[in-house]
C-alpha cells in the first residue's frame, strides 16, 4: 500500500479488515522467500512467522538482505520463490497498494511543496476518502505523534525530528495492519534517537499495531524490539528474544555480531557432569557449562561477555552459593576505556590472550581503581561461559 498509487477494489478488501488471523496463527507468515538479482542471492530461502502486536526488528549486516526482504513485504519486489501470507492470505504478488501494508522510509519521502497537514492527508486523498472524514485523521495523526502547530509548516521548516514524525503519522494514517520501518531512526543524532526508540515503543503499544523495523544497529534493535530475526548473507541466522540473542546466541559470528564478546578457540577435553572442560591457546584450560544443543565438534569457541568477567588484585571472590568452580586468568591491565557509565579494561593474559572486562562504576572516584601495566587477576564462572561450534 503507498500513498501514490490509486485504491482499487482489491485494495479496498484488503485494508478492510478481512485479512486477519486465524486463532494461533501468526498474523505475518514468510515461506521459504528467495529473491535473486542477476547471480546475486540477495535472500535466500527466509521462513518466518511473526505475530500480531508484535514489535519484531530485522537485524543484520549492510547487505544482507534484510531491506530486501521488507521491500517484499511491502510489494516493492516480488519474490523469486516462496509465499507470503497476511492473515493466512498469500499476498506475495500482489501489488503494493492491494496490501494493508505500509511502509516508512529511512529517507522519509516527505513532498517538499505540501504542508505537514497535505503530506499526511496525501494517501488518504488517493483512497478517496471523504473531506471530512480526513480531516479527522489527520487531526488524529497530528496528535498521536504531537505534531500539534506545526500542521502548515513544509518539510524544510521542520527539524529531523519532527520530519520523521509527519513521515510516521503519514504511513499510520491508513491504518495498516503492518508497518514497516526501514532504518527510521539513521539520521537522528544519539540523543534523539533514544527519545524517538522510547516514543515509537510507547506508540506501538497504545495502537497494538504490528510493527517490523530493519536496522543495521544492535542496540537499537535490542532496545526496541519483542523478538529479533537476526540476517546473514540472506539467510535468517536465529530468532529469539533480545535477552536469548545475547545471552544465548547459537554462532560465533552471532555473538560477535551482537555485542562485545570475549572469544577464545579450543579443543574439547572432556565432560564433567553438567560441565565441558575446554582447552584453549590464548586463555589456558577453561571450565563452561554444556550447552543446552549439544556440542559434537572437537573444536569449540567458548565466548564470555565483557559484563560477566571480575577484576581482582589477589583472586576470585566467592560469594555465598555462588559457582565455585571458577575460571581464574593471570594477566596484566593493557588499556583502559572510561565511559561514563562503565569501564572496561583490557586484560593481556599470562597465556598470551586479550580478555576485556567491563566494569559498573558505582562510585563518583573510584579509589580503587586499576591502571595501566598493573597485575591483574580476570576470573568468570562456567555459567558465564557460552560454548559455541568453531
Amino acid at each position: 500500500m503507498t500513498d501514490e498509487l490509486p485504491r482499487t477494489n482489491a485494495a479496498a478488501n484488503a485494508t478492510s479488515g478481512d485479512q486477519h488471523p486465524a486463532a494461533g496463527q501468526p498474523l505475518l507468515r514468510i515461506e521459504g522467500v528467495a529473491k535473486t538479482f542477476g547471480t546475486f542471492r540477495a535472500v535466500d530461502g527466509v521462513s518466518l512467522d511473526i505475530r500480531a502486536g508484535e514489535f519484531f526488528a530485522l537485524l543484520g549486516p549492510s547487505g544482507c538482505g534484510k531491506t530486501t526482504l521488507l521491500r517484499m513485504l511491502a510489494g516493492f519486489e516480488a519474490p523469486d520463490e516462496g509465499r507470503i501470507l497476511l492473515g493466512g492470505q498469500d499476498i506475495a504478488q500482489a501489488l503494493p497498494h492491494e496490501r494493508p501494508i505500509n511502509m516508512m522510509f529511512q529517507s522519509y519521502a516527505l513532498f517538499p511543496h505540501l504542508s505537514v497537514r497535505d503530506n499526511i492527508a496525501f494517501g488518504l486523498k488517493r483512497a478517496g476518502m471523504a473531506r471530512a472524514d480526513i480531516a479527522s485523521r489527520v487531526a488524529e495523526m497530528v496528535a498521536l505523534v504531537k505534531l500539534e502547530g506545526l500542521e502548515k509548516r513544509k518539510p524544510d521548516q521542520l527539524s529531523g525530528g519532527q520530519r520523521q514524525r509527519v513521515a510516521l503519522a503519514r504511513a499510520l494514517a491508513r491504518r495498516p495492519q503492518l508497518l514497516l520501518l526501514d532504518e527510521p531512526l539513521a539520521a537522528l543524532d544519539k540523543k534523539l534517537r533514544e527519545s524517538t526508540q522510547a516514543e515509537l515503543m510507547e506508540l506501538q503499544r497504545r495502537l497494538g499495531m504490528t510493527f517490523i523495523i530493519v536496522t543495521h544497529d544492535q542496540e537499537e534493535a535490542m532496545t526496541m524490539a519483542s523478538r529479533i530475526g537476526v540476517m546473514n548473507a540472506g539467510k535468517l541466522a536465529q530468532v529469539a528474544s533480545p535477552r536469548e540473542l545475547y545471552e544465548a546466541p547459537r554462532s560465533r559470528w552471532i555473538a560477535e555480531f551482537v555485542g562485545d564478546v570475549n572469544l577464545f578457540e579450543g579443543e574439547f577435553k572432556l565432560r564433567d557432569g553438567h560441565r565441558l572442560v575446554i582447552a584453549t591457546r590464548e586463555a589456558g584450560t577453561l571450565v563452561a557449562a554444556e550447552p543446552r544443543e549439544r556440542v559434537s565438534e572437537a573444536k569449540l569457541s567458548v565466548a564470555i561477555r565483557p559484563e560477566k568477567v571480575k577484576l581482582s588484585r589477589r583472586g576470585p571472590v566467592f560469594e555465598a552459593g555462588r559457582e565455585t568452580a571458577i575460571n581464574s586468568l593471570d594477566g596484566v591491565i593493557a588499556d583502559i576505556c572510561y565511559l561514563g557509565g562503565i569501564t572496561t579494561y583490557k586484560v593481556k593474559l599470562d597465556e598470551g590472550g586479550m580478555v576485556q572486562a567491563s566494569v559498573v562504576n558505582s562510585a563518583r572516584l573510584d579509589v580503587d581503581a586499576y591502571s595501566v601495566n598493573q597485575n591483574v587477576v580476570a576470573w568468570f564462572t562456567p555459567d558465564d561461559c557460552v560454548v559455541l561450534p568453531s
